[in-house]
């Protein structure tokens, strides 16, 4: 995995107020903990961070993060965002040994396309977003691809089908489905609502042969009488 290089600003201080006027700034407040280090309240420019968060590791690149004289290897454990806005407002960073196991959150990617579930008008959901992976800090996969094109109506894609790259592991329950194929509700009431009407048609279907049977047994019977009074 690549990594990237961000310079942190030292000596913020610590509380709403001042960490209002940082944002207001341009920077983004953060605190760098772990490995040992005291947790050491940090700023960093926020077009800096944009752009270290927008490789193709996302949110799991590598960070070299600079404070003063020291360097940092770290990651991203938690971005804060605003409520409303979006925008990050805090961040975490853990500082990471190159040979230790860490646990991070690896996006979950559906790749290719169900030509089966396409033919019957089906959907393919997915259930979960992320998955909780542990390896070193090199070995953190960007994203986990799952390939859907075989999928058929009624299949599932669990978490213990996902094929990890080497020294990736996971703890997530191997029941936990992924990703599920079914038939749309708006499918499901179509075919129901045909199978109304077919069903309301073989009822009509009925009465009408009923009539007619009822009609010939009755003329059959008027001509009976008429027989008999000659």
């Amino acid at each position: 995995m690549s990594e990237v290089t961000l310079v942190a600003e030292s000596g913020r201080t610590i509380g709403t107020r001042p960490s209002g006027r940082v944002r207001g700034e341009g920077r983004i407040p953060a605190v760098v903990y772990g490995h040992g280090i005291d947790p050491v309240s940090v700023s960093i420019n926020r077009r800096d961070l944009r752009a270290a968060l927008h490789t193709e590791a996302g949110s799991n690149a590598l960070i070299n993060l600079e404070v003063g004289s020291d360097r940092h290897l770290t990651i991203v454990k938690d971005l804060q965002r605003h409520p409303v806005r979006n925008e990050v407002i805090h961040v975490d960073f853990l500082v990471v040994d190159r040979l230790q196991i860490v646990t991070v959150d690896a996006p979950i990617v559906l790749t290719g396309e169900s030509q089966a579930v396409k033919a019957a008008t089906g959907t393919i959901d997915q259930h979960l977003y992320t998955l909780a992976v542990k390896s070193t800090p090199a070995n953190i996969p960007n994203e986990i691809s799952v390939d859907i094109s075989e999928m058929d109506i009624g299949d599932a894609i669990r978490a213990g089908d996902l094929r990890l790259p080497s020294g990736v592991t996971t703890d997530v329950d191997p029941e936990d489905a992924i990703a599920t194929a079914q038939v749309t509700r708006a499918t499901i009431e179509a075919e129901e609502l045909e199978a109304e009407a077919a069903e309301a048609g073989a009822e009509g279907a009925e009465g009408e042969t009923a009539e007619g049977e009822a009609g010939e047994t009755a003329e059959a019977a008027e001509g009976g009488a008429e027989a008999a009074s000659e």
